[in-house]
């Protein structure tokens, strides 16, 4: 079976990226059961770039646009219900879509 990765880019201000880890780890169990997801990681720069990656991995695309458009999707993004949205921590974004290649 082959998975599709979506990589979220998050570019955060110099002092905002310890408050946007500390937003994913109270988020960390928002994703289970979501249909077709199958994890997720948060990567943190270690070379003074301020862009965090966010790499989650699905089982179609079609399972990731499901998620996208759902109320799951607001839910793990702070907008729950009875919830105040909080101001994002991220000054842009940008999403990346690959495949996994295999060989043989």
């Amino acid at each position: 079976m082959s998975s599709v990765i979506k990589i979220n880019a998050i570019t955060v201000p110099e002092d905002s990226g310890d408050q946007l880890g500390e937003r994913f780890a109270a988020r960390r169990d928002s994703m289970e059961g979501t249909p077709g997801f199958q994890g997720f990681e948060l990567l943190q720069p270690t070379d003074g770039r301020t862009s965090w990656l966010v790499v989650t991995r699905w089982d179609s695309e079609d399972a990731f646009e499901d998620w996208r458009n759902s109320q799951n999707f607001g839910a793990s993004h702070g907008r729950g219900e009875g919830e105040t949205p909080q101001k994002p921590v991220g000054m842009s974004s940008e999403l990346w879509s690959y495949t996994v290649h295999t060989t043989g």
